[in-house]
């Protein structure tokens, strides 16, 4: 290197000295010797691995539809891919940094991207998507073969060859595409195993002490844009039409807002896996080890500098602090791991995990995040789903709400409430405070959400108005002379009566009218035996009364999810602090697999049950319930408001807890140094002061 450029590094080098000691290894030009490279690389590959991960969520019902799949079904592919991360996760804190960190990160990386292509695969393998039953090829002669047809003129052996292939090649496929995405969805939980943990250490290793916070925040942040991205991503490609690489040569005439609709999930996957796997690519460069930043950032050294000087002599800064933190943080790390063998971990684990258990802060705060991360997790799986079907929206446009209100309103409560933990320096108690106003607020919004909706619309022999006559159909006579499937699905509305028919055929239709208009066309069918006055009625579910609400109701949730995310970081200090410093490090690792077993596993699934047992008319296919079509809407939006709402209660009863027990050890402290000390001066410093070291501890 010349020596300019040695002296200007020499420069700026901190030693503890005061003088600057070159080594030829820190001079290396080659940029993977750069720590703030590998932050870049890192932020990059965390939010397309995330990207990735939350993608499935925003085209759950896309996935239901296409492939005949409940709700419960689903909501368990969602949460396989905890299953293998939670396998794994805990050997993580053991390998530490005995392995290549940025290797193995790039390993997993590449498994991750595999997963997103096995995902994908179930596309490629199946039949064209047929959303009507009439040829093996989609043509648009749906909309003529559901019309009202003769009975006469239905061939009789027709079903009999259908069903014996439904039974032993459709049904295979079927299992085999659903097998392939629930291991898919096992390597993308195991691929994201060593991501995140090595990637933090590895920052916090080779960093300054004074900019690893930074450069973490700078991590955090970015990854946050993460799950909004996937949902945006979501919102495009569920535009396109899911065979858009083999579209039939007639065309296709449904709109996305034809309840068959099914958009391109699969090219979704595949964007996501190759944005993870072109950032798996400088992982394979970086070194083992690197030289740790020997400098601070400037711009932090001018901060610091102009802060100091309002800093009164008596208190410590937060850069005095860092290194002696950091060195304890590696001490309580030396304590556990580097010297155990894997046998000897996993008989040490068990102790660690009880001891850790048995604080009664440490346990409370990690089942308020139980609750809030179950309320998270359903919601993320099924507010897409649940949109669609309460206010009428198409699966793209609930997904660019979500990605655009939702998802940055976490963001900010999330980064509001570190904030505030910061400013205020917040102690346990006040820690306590602020969560428990937090979790009463984020309950509070969630009540007006009960109200805002509609019942479910009439629809022709499977809803009934409350005068309507016992029955097995709401219309018996107009449809006998028709030949109706009873599998078919091509859902009309009669607009003046708000009534919505399975089929043309069962609104008893004789003919079909295509309207042409400059960016669509309109199907209505006339000639309609079953509608007051023969129709027209048009092609399509009628829509709903509350479409308007839509907005409103996004507004109270986003606030909501704001609110709950205010309490993370409070939430997170009480657990560093409620512990011993050598069970630190394991205490956060036993916190997230908590999370994920008892939380981000179940809760899709619980989620999904609920929803099923609101539907009140299932689609068959091979003689088996695939995926569900109408659903009873205050049914539904009681059970998925309500479970959420438990959570809720949940979260603010553990909170409750936790205030009463710090408001408790408080009084015995001050009871105890009241009984020790003798004197008044004594009584007003227990009184006064003596409580400051506890306000200010976090």
């Amino acid at each position: 290197m010349p020596d300019k450029d040695t002296k200007a590094m020499m420069s700026v080098e901190d030693t503890p000295g005061g003088k600057a000691c070159p080594n030829p290894q820190d001079l290396r030009p080659s940029v993977f010797y750069s720590i703030k490279f590998f932050v870049l690389c890192h932020s990059l590959l965390q939010l397309a691995q995330l990207m990735i991960s939350g993608y499935l969520k925003s085209s759950i019902s896309t996935v239901e539809k296409r492939f005949g799949l409940s709700s419960q079904t689903s909501g368990l592919l969602a949460a396989f891919n905890e299953v293998g991360n939670t396998a794994l996760i805990v050997f993580v804190s053991y390998f530490g940094s005995r392995v290549h960190r940025p290797r193995l990160i790039g390993y997993g990386a590449v498994i991750v991207a595999l997963a997103g292509l096995l995902m994908s695969l179930p596309h490629f393998i199946s039949e064209p998507y047929r959303y009507d039953h009439t040829s093996p090829v989609d043509m648009p002669q749906d909309y003529e073969a559901s019309l009202c047809q003769p009975t006469t003129l239905v061939p009789a052996p027709t079903p009999a060859p259908s069903n014996s292939s439904c039974s032993s090649n459709t049904e295979a496929q079927h299992l085999a595409v659903v097998g392939i995405m629930f291991m898919a969805q096992t390597l993308l939980g195991v691929g994201s195993v060593p991501i995140q943990p090595f990637g933090i250490s590895y920052i916090d290793d080779f960093a300054h002490n004074s900019n690893s916070p930074l450069y973490l925040g700078i991590l955090f942040a970015v990854t946050m844009m993460g799950p909004g991205m996937a949902y945006g991503l979501g919102g495009l490609m569920l535009r396109l039409y899911v065979d858009i690489d083999r579209m039939p040569e007639g065309g296709i005439r449904l709109t996305s807002k034809d309840p068959r609709w099914v958009g391109a999930w699969w090219l979704g996957f595949l964007i996501s896996a190759a944005a993870v796997a072109l950032a798996a690519i400088p992982y394979f460069f970086f070194p083992k080890e690197m030289p740790k930043e020997k400098h601070e950032l400037r711009f932090r050294r001018r901060v610091l500098a102009a802060s100091a000087s309002t800093v009164s002599k008596g208190e410590d800064s937060p850069s005095e602090k860092s290194p002696g933190a950091s060195q304890e943080k590696h001490d309580g790390l030396a304590q556990i791991a580097p010297d155990l063998t894997v046998i000897q971990f996993i008989k040490v684990f068990p102790r660690v995990l009880l001891r850790t258990l048995s604080h009664p802060i440490f346990l409370l705060v990690v089942l308020s995040q139980v609750c809030t991360s179950s309320m998270v997790a359903g919601m993320a799986t099924f507010l897409p789903k649940f949109l669609e079907r309460q206010f009428s929206v198409t699966a793209s446009y609930a997904n660019l709400l979500i990605g655009s209100l939702t998802i940055p309103s976490a963001i900010m409560g999330i980064v509001l409430g570190g904030v505030l933990v910061k400013r205020l320096h917040l102690g346990p108690m006040r820690c306590g405070i602020l969560c428990l106003l937090g979790a009463l607020s984020c309950l509070l919004l969630s009540l007006p959400l009960f109200f805002m909706g509609c019942p479910t619309h009439q629809i022709a022999g499977i809803t009934r108005q409350p005068g309507d006559l016992p029955g097995p159909e709401l219309f018996p006579a107009c449809s006998e002379p028709c030949s109706c499937p009873l599998d078919d699905f091509n859902p009309v509305c009669d607009p003046r009566a708000h009534v919505e028919y399975l089929t043309p055929c069962q609104a008893g239709c004789t003919s079909q009218v295509a309207q042409e208009a400059l960016d669509k066309s309109q199907v209505f069918y006339t000639n309609c035996s079953c509608v007051a006055g023969g129709g027209p009625v048009s092609a399509g579910s009628c829509d709903s009364a509350c479409s308007h609400l839509v907005l409103p109701f996004m507004f109270l949730v986003s606030l909501g999810a704001a609110l709950a995310s205010l309490t993370h970081t409070p939430s997170f200090m009480l657990i560093l602090r409620g512990v011993k410093k050598e069970d630190k490090t394991l205490a956060v690792g036993i916190q997230f697999m908590l999370l994920r077993v008892l939380a981000w596993m179940p809760s899709p699934v619980i989620h999904g049950s609920a929803i099923d047992t609101t539907c009140v008319h299932w689609a068959q296919s091979c003689g088996r319930r695939a995926v569900c079509r109408y659903y009873d809407h205050d049914l539904l939006r009681n059970r998925f408001i309500g479970l959420q709402f438990f959570f809720k209660t949940g979260s603010l009863a553990c909170f409750a807890l936790i205030l009463a027990i710090l408001r408790q050890q408080v009084k015995e402290e001050g009871t105890q140094v009241t009984v020790s000390t003798s004197g008044p001066q004594q009584q007003l410093l227990a009184s006064g002061p003596g409580k400051k070291p506890e306000e200010s501890s976090v």
